[in-house]
């Protein structure tokens, strides 16, 4: 199936057969083929070129040749490189320059210079500052002020959300956790209170996980629940290494011991 969702033209991966491709996609099909010890079946020449073709001058990346751009393609770029093991050909300079650009006064980081901190954007700019080495580039205090940023997510019902003033909501159990996981963090959230708040989501027929409960289920929040549930270690599933949303064994054995 992934093979035919390849771009023979672009070299990077459509969302499905006789799609364009996208960075988004291109990177949930090297996270794929990478769990399965599969990479081997990679064009990993035209993939490459494919990215470094959607960087900008600026340091970011468009999501695809229509050119939308922001901090989440940046760090699918770099971290499709990075499993393919080829950062050399971007400019990663650049691309750090670009997501450092999108701190705000708060600590938290937007979609672009000057956006509104949001939880998603922080993980994926704090995700290219650990794959880069670059995490240096923030200071303890800078550090320490995020860190509240994120633990004020967590509402009295346990759950997170993505911004002030909005609902709780699953998939925050992963974009906000993470982060925290980076930052050495993650103490500063109410663990039971959170794994309470994602357990109570499971649909008790389906199986799967809402965004809330009572919500229909579905995969994402599902998948982003469970990676929640992952990083504090609850009821003795696989670890998930925080930076790159697969398991820790994958990225072991991808880039060795931490």
């Amino acid at each position: 199936m992934l093979s035919d969702c390849v771009s023979y033209v672009a070299g990077g991966f459509g969302a499905h057969p006789s799609h364009d491709a996208h960075l988004l996609y291109t990177l949930s099909a090297i996270q794929i083929l990478a769990m399965v010890d599969a990479l081997d079946a990679v064009d990993t020449e035209a993939c490459v070129s494919y990215v470094r073709g959607l960087q900008k001058p600026s340091g970011v990346f468009a999501g695809d040749e229509w050119g939308e751009e922001d901090t989440r393609f940046v760090y699918t770029a770099i971290q499709t490189l990075k499993i393919l093991g080829r950062l050399d050909a971007i400019d990663v300079g650049r691309a750090v320059e670009y997501v450092l650009g999108c701190q705000n006064y708060d600590g938290g980081f937007g979609l672009v210079p000057g956006a509104e901190s949001h939880s998603g954007q922080i993980f994926t700019c704090l995700g290219v500052l650990s794959m880069t080495d670059s995490m240096d580039r923030l200071t303890p205090a800078s550090k320490d002020q995020l860190a509240g940023w994120l633990a004020q997510r967590q509402l009295p019902n346990g759950g997170l959300n993505g911004r002030p003033e909005k609902l709780e909501d699953v998939c925050y159990s992963w974009w906000v956790m993470s982060s925290l996981a980076m930052l050495g963090k993650l103490h500063w959230i109410d663990r039971n209170k959170l794994v309470g708040f994602i357990l109570s989501c499971q649909d008790e027929v389906r199986g799967g996980l809402a965004d809330r409960k009572g919500d229909a289920v579905d995969v994402f929040h599902t998948v982003f629940g469970i990676a929640g549930l992952c990083l504090v270690g609850w009821g003795g599933l696989k670890e998930v290494d925080p930076v790159y949303c697969m398991p820790v064994e994958t990225t072991k054995r991808l880039f060795g011991a931490k």
